[in-house]
């Protein structure tokens, strides 16, 4: 699995026009799957992700995690994280896992994560999402695992 991790100050995410999910302070969590993962790879890296230490202590510097601050998380889908564009200009996606496998893995991780005491919302597997963020910082960083 691999994941690219945005600390906001808020998002919220939108399909058809109608909010679906909405955070405050944490983290917006793309989250990718290949051939391969499972669910060692998902309790990993919802650890990994609870106790990521990127938020501002009262001295601004790097030193709390989510379950520090009670920081949410949004976790988006994203196929295109496995997209490879090493050839041509148009990318190729068979890195990504097939919907059937994906989708309860990336909602897996959701559960992981609230599992942890995360304050989770979701986007809709495979729909055309209009996700707005506000980035803080910014920080950003991919995990994979």
């Amino acid at each position: 699995m691999r994941l690219v991790v945005q600390r906001v100050s808020r998002a919220s995410v939108a399909v058809d026009g109608i909010t679906v999910g909405q955070i405050g302070r944490g983290f917006v969590i793309l989250v990718g799957a290949t051939h391969n993962d499972g669910e060692d790879q998902a309790r990993w890296l919802a650890n990994k992700v609870a106790g990521l230490r990127v938020l501002d202590d009262s001295e601004g510097k790097l030193n709390l995690s989510l379950l520090d601050m009670a920081g949410e998380a949004l976790v988006i889908s994203q196929f295109t994280l496995y997209a490879d564009a090493s050839r041509g200009r148009r990318p190729g996606f068979v890195d990504a896992a097939r919907p059937e496998v994906a989708e309860p893995l990336v909602e897996r991780f959701a559960q992981l994560l609230r599992a942890e005491g995360i304050h989770v919302a979701t986007g809709v597997f495979g729909a055309h999402m209009l996700v707005e963020i506000h980035n803080d910082g910014p920080v950003t960083l991919i995990l994979e695992r």
